[in-house]
């Protein structure tokens, strides 16, 4: 009997979808080394230091236990960025060129793999990698000749420039918070020649397929496997509008105009005295005037914990994420998850995972209108969130991290099983 496919996958943080790829090709014994920064099991030296004192944030990288057997930690340039972070040594974090600044430790994570690749050839059949992290393990793996999978977990940068291009001129005095347009030559030339390199390339939304038409040179096959949503919240309960209270709206993301944010301030001009909106998300508030005279008009959270997140989005009966660019958009699957319906736009997840006009809606890119007007139903009636948001719970129930994580390893060996 062959023995399974072995792969090396990495990543410098663990993010949830890197989590789920490693979860499900383990169990379909695909998973040969995991590269990271740092990774914290309920054993081992990792498992202590996160209990020190100041060193909470470290918890947010704990992995099962099931995958410690495969682990490779490099943590040098990630406990350099935190030191920084703490200490507000901004100047090493500058982008790009910082020594600890995030483009760096890819490249450190990168360049560790490619090592690790090469020191254990013999038992490795393909590499997995991601944007920004797998250039030199490509070059590597094809030097080697192994085959590369590639993961892309946002659009191509030639989409986004210029759709994002077109909302600069559009709105200017949002402009500066865009973001997408201060990557260097040498960064997209990068960028370019890792989905050059590419055996496979998996997206986690159409939206994310469709931005790769303005990649110019030949790609590998795209394959489309949408994330998975966290537990349902069993205990939601939902808040009668028959004392006339107020609807309750939320939107939680960066403070940047690539999720849309001026639009939700324009959808709700003149429905202050029916609709109560909440903001959590960080940005420039003092580098933009737009932005900071229109939270003044919002309850503005600037950051929260992560299951106090969740716990808002159940408070909630309705989230709003109008985003003019997303790979996929995970807070849209978590706020389904709690309960709670969600406005989003035709450049996200929203046509893989949910059905327009039963457990959300989708509307057109770019625009207020269309989240007013919906912003204006409700108002009309109020009652329809609630069974929205229960229909929201059904779409998430059946789609748990799980399914990804299987339909991804099943994938993945399929491919491999095909290029023997």
């Amino acid at each position: 009997m062959n023995r399974n496919k072995q792969i090396i996958i990495s990543h410098p943080n663990g993010n949830a979808n890197t989590r789920g790829a490693l979860y499900g090709l383990q169990r379909k014994g695909l998973l040969y080394k995991y590269i990271t920064s740092i990774a914290v099991f309920n054993y081992g030296t990792w498992s202590k230091v996160s209990r020190l004192p100041g060193l909470k944030s470290l918890r947010r990288k704990h992995y099962d236990d099931t995958i410690g057997d495969h682990v490779i930690c490099f943590p040098f340039k990630e406990l350099g960025r935190q030191l920084c972070i703490k200490m507000g040594l901004g100047s090493l974090l500058k982008h790009e060129t910082g020594v600890f600044c995030v483009d760096k430790e890819c490249e450190y994570i990168d360049k560790k793999t490619a090592g690790v690749l090469r020191r254990l050839a013999y038992n490795v059949d393909a590499v997995y990698g991601y944007e920004d992290v797998a250039l030199h393990t490509f070059r590597e793996a094809k030097r080697l000749g192994k085959v590369c999978i590639y993961d892309l977990p946002i659009g191509h940068w030639r989409a986004m420039r210029k759709l994002l291009d077109i909302e600069r001129k559009k709105l200017p005095e949002w402009a500066m918070t865009l973001g997408g347009f201060n990557d260097t030559d040498a960064k997209l030339a990068r960028k370019d020649e890792e989905l050059r390199l590419a055996d496979k390339i998996y997206v986690a939304s159409s939206f994310t397929k469709w931005s790769l038409k303005d990649y110019p040179c030949r790609l590998a096959e795209v394959e489309v496997i949408p994330y998975g949503f966290p537990p349902v919240n069993k205990n939601r309960r939902y808040e009668s509008f028959d004392n006339g209270r107020k609807i309750k709206a939320l939107y939680v993301g960066g403070l940047s105009q690539r999720k849309g944010i001026a639009y939700v301030f324009e959808a709700m001009k003149g429905l202050e005295d029916r609709i109560d909106m909440t903001v959590v998300g960080c940005g420039n508030v003092d580098g933009c005037e737009a932005l900071r005279d229109a939270l003044h008009k919002v309850k503005y959270i600037p950051t929260l914990p992560h299951e106090e997140a969740l716990n808002l989005m159940a408070e909630n009966d309705v989230f709003i994420f109008p985003s003019l660019f997303e790979g996929f958009g995970l807070v849209i699957t978590e706020s389904m998850s709690q309960g709670t319906p969600v406005i989003t736009t035709d450049r996200t997840c929203g046509p893989d995972i949910m059905t327009h006009g039963k457990d959300g809606w989708i509307v057109e890119a770019g625009t207020s209108e269309p989240i007013r007007n919906l912003l204006l139903s409700f108002i009309e009636n109020p009652g329809m969130l609630s069974q929205f948001g229960r229909n929201a719970m059904e779409t998430a129930a059946k789609r748990p991290w799980k399914k990804y994580e299987d339909e991804l390893a099943e994938s993945v060996m399929q491919f491999l099983d095909s290029n023997q």
